[in-house]
């Protein structure tokens, strides 16, 4: 996919990322605050420790000193006690922050899948599209519920421990922390690299996906060329880049921890070599020795959990890049803030002189400008490339004229809302779509609100209903991903069968026919004539012989309509019209 937007650093992501917890900051800020507990508490146990080391001490000596050993073991207890029970309460609530944070997030992934135009859909890989709302959001879920307490408990615990070890003895402080903005210094370098090569992890999973989609969607082709050695090579290609970039990011994250633990044991060391000769010295208790060690390990932990967890922190920060670049795609526009619509829908349909291209430098619809009146049976025919099919986007409203104006009845298309203007339509294309379920559901789609006896009705009409009662279980019979269970020509009958169930005022058929046999054809011709009687429809054909009981034949070529009228005059006037009759014709019967 195109980088549209450049990145505005990961400070920026995260940002926006927690924008999507406003609805639920008071949960967080308890979780913070339960967060901030448990870190007290649980830095408050090594001081009552030290305490309880020198009063063991003092008992040997020969001072009295059993209730306070006992106390601050005590106290020790109760410390790790709350620390569990804080804990526990505070990553309850983190994880109800985030899992209603991800839950938002899919709904805006949703809701923008939706407002997303026809062109963004055309010039960008199912695969990608697909791992952007599946993997780069169950990363980003995963990676919060994993990260933000442990970061939030890190923070925590370094700022009280760093307290509590200055209190205790300034100079071991000094001397245990000398060697922390090294390893720091060190760490922010090899993170800048890792997360490189995790932008690219990211990247190229969204590449491979949509590889696998392509590939997976055209197998019988590829078996019929004999491609399956190149497929597999190019598959190989991709999935070694995807290999490389993550065997480097992750080897660079972790090499954060040894090198964490290394620098904390220095540090380490060198605080037991200077609180002995405090010891010695008397300059410092046996147990406050004790405590301040446990600090530095305390302090040291934290760190080193925050170096563990940055390849995942790096990984949300892709995964988010990549869903916020996807949620910044740019939209179809709005529909008009006053929604008109015909005060009586008759199915008159206005093309005036209206321009069109894809792209801005290559115009393909130059200066269309004719009328269909309602009622009419109008066909489009032409060469591949023609533009058949981009007219009927266009009266859709799948794309919008670059020039001129599409009026139904008057109205501009553009002054109504899309969701109204569709329901004018019923649409019957030559790539079927049906989902996974029964038949009696896929076609009940052209019609929420219908009983089963309409949709048998309709099943009739369409010529369905005699192999439906084939299948086992009948309209029950359930349809797998693609409807792969069932042959090409059935999918389009159930097509057909669902497009006559909505009973619109307008019919756009794409090469409706264009998978069922002879025979089946004519019955389906016959249907659809009774269908669209009184109707406006469009029909895109190449078989002309199904078209010529049509009001108005639209011969187009390079965007522009060349002929019109219907089939007689077009044959007297022997333009192109006639010699692509004449052709196919000629075809059928050489």
């Amino acid at each position: 996919m195109k980088n549209k937007k450049k990145s505005s650093g990961n400070m920026g992501v995260y940002r926006r990322l927690f924008s999507y917890t406003k609805p639920y900051r008071g949960r967080f800020v308890f979780a913070i605050i339960f967060i901030l507990m448990a870190a007290v508490a649980n830095s408050l146990a090594p001081l009552f420790m030290g305490n309880a080391t020198n009063s063991l001490a003092a008992i040997f000596t020969g001072e009295k000193a059993g209730m306070s050993f006992l106390r601050f073991l005590l106290m020790m207890g109760l410390a790790y006690g709350m620390n569990a029970l804080f804990s526990y309460i505070g990553t309850w609530l983190i994880v109800s922050v985030t899992e209603n944070t991800i839950f938002d997030l899919r709904k805006s992934i949703e809701s923008k899948l939706s407002r997303l135009p026809l062109n963004y859909y055309d010039t960008n890989a199912y695969g990608d599209i697909l791992s952007r709302v599946t993997n780069d959001v169950d990363t980003v879920s995963n990676s919060l519920q994993q990260s933000i307490y442990q970061v939030l408990n890190a923070v925590f615990t370094i700022v009280i421990v760093v307290s509590i070890m200055v209190s205790i003895s300034g100079l071991l402080a000094v001397i245990g922390l000398a060697v922390v903005p090294v390893a720091l210094y060190i760490a922010s370098k090899i993170a800048r690299k890792s997360q490189q090569k995790f932008n690219v992890q990211q990247q190229k999973t969204g590449e491979l996906n949509g590889f696998v989609e392509e590939y997976y969607g055209g197998h019988n082709v590829v078996t019929v060329f004999g491609k399956e050695e190149q497929v597999i090579e190019n598959f190989e290609l991709t999935n070694q880049e995807l290999h490389d970039a993550s065997r480097d990011g992750q080897f660079l994250a972790g090499t954060l921890t040894p090198i964490m633990q290394n620098m904390t044991n220095l540090g380490y060391a060198l605080v037991c070599f200077a609180g002995a000769l405090l010891a010695i010295l008397g300059g410092l208790s046996i147990g406050m020795i004790q405590s301040f060690t446990q600090y530095l390990r305390q302090f040291s932990q934290p760190l080193t959990q925050v170096m563990q967890i940055t390849n995942i922190i790096q990984s949300t920060a892709s995964s988010s890049a990549r869903i916020f670049e996807f949620l910044d795609e740019k939209e179809e526009v709005s529909d008009a803030d006053n929604d008109k619509f015909p005060a009586q829908l008759k199915g008159q349909v206005e093309f005036d002189h209206i321009k069109f291209g894809y792209l801005p430098h290559r115009t393909l619809i130059h200066d269309l400008d004719i009328t269909i009146g309602a009622g009419e049976k109008t066909a489009i025919v032409g060469p591949t490339g023609a533009g058949k099919s981009t007219l009927v986007n266009l009266i859709m409203r799948f794309y919008d004229v670059k020039g001129g104006a599409i009026r139904i009845d008057g109205v501009d298309i553009r002054d109504m809302k899309r969701s109204r203007l569709r329901e004018i339509f019923g649409m019957v294309l030559q790539d079927t779509w049906l989902y996974n379920g029964t038949i009696m559901e896929n076609i009940r789609y052209g019609k929420l609100d219908a009983t089963d006896e309409e949709v048998i009705e309709a099943a009739k009409k369409a010529r369905a209903d005699a192999f439906i009662r084939t299948l086992p279980g009948g309209y029950n019979f359930v349809l797998q991903e693609g409807a792969s269970n069932i042959a090409q020509g059935q999918r389009q009958l159930i097509t057909i069968a669902r497009a006559m169930l909505s009973d619109p005022p307008i019919f756009i058929l794409d090469e409706a026919t264009s998978s069922v046999d002879t025979r089946t054809e004519v019955l389906i011709q016959t249907a659809m004539a009774e269908m669209m009687k009184g109707r406006t429809s469009f029909v895109i054909a190449h078989r002309l012989s199904t078209i010529k009981d049509s009001e108005n034949i639209l011969y187009m070529q390079d965007g522009d309509i060349l002929e019109v009228g219907n089939h007689e005059t077009l044959m007297a006037k022997d333009g192109l019209y006639a010699k692509l009759y004449n052709s196919q014709f000629a075809d059928n019967n050489g």
